[in-house]
């Protein structure tokens, strides 16, 4: 069984350990830019989206938890941010760690977050997902979620 927990301040490091690297090579994937100015970008928009880390306001930032292996031990993370006058999230970040992908986590992790947020009257859970990653669009896909947009982008003033 999943669980949902408040990321401890002790623990924002290893998240960051695992989330830029992570999301600096999305970044390199989808916008070209070189692996050093990914990470850099990476950095910046962390520091500006979380400048207070877990205590960042409007900022949630979760540990998913394997309940029945007995040491609670963290198999992933979940960070999203509230839009409390839309009564929605919107999911900045979703992660399972490797060794436990493929063995229905990552659904489990979905449905509890959407039980936990019906009860604080959130009515939609809002995402984005690179075109590539096929895994988590399947899971999506599977969860009930359904494409409301696409995002594109050119780079402009470069060779190509």
């Amino acid at each position: 069984m999943i669980s949902l927990r408040p990321m401890r301040a002790d623990e924002y490091s290893a998240y960051l350990d695992y989330f830029i690297p992570d999301y600096a090579t999305e970044i390199t994937a989808n916008y070209q830019l070189s692996p050093v100015e990914s990470r850099l970008q990476a950095l910046r928009e962390i520091d500006e989206d979380l400048p207070q880390g877990v205590a960042t306001p409007g900022q949630v930032l979760l540990c998913i938890i394997d309940s029945i292996s007995g040491d609670d031990s963290i198999i992933g993370y979940l960070w999203y941010r509230s839009d409390i006058s839309a009564r929605s999230v919107h999911i900045s970040d979703f992660h399972i760690f490797a060794a436990h992908q493929g063995k229905g986590y990552g659904k489990e992790a979905l449905a509890a977050l959407e039980l936990e947020l019906s009860k604080t009257g959130v009515t939609q859970i809002k995402l984005r997902v690179a075109e590539d990653n096929k895994r988590a669009k399947h899971l999506y896909d599977v969860s009930g979620f359904h494409v409301t947009g696409v995002n594109m982008s050119k780079a402009i003033g470069m060779k190509s």
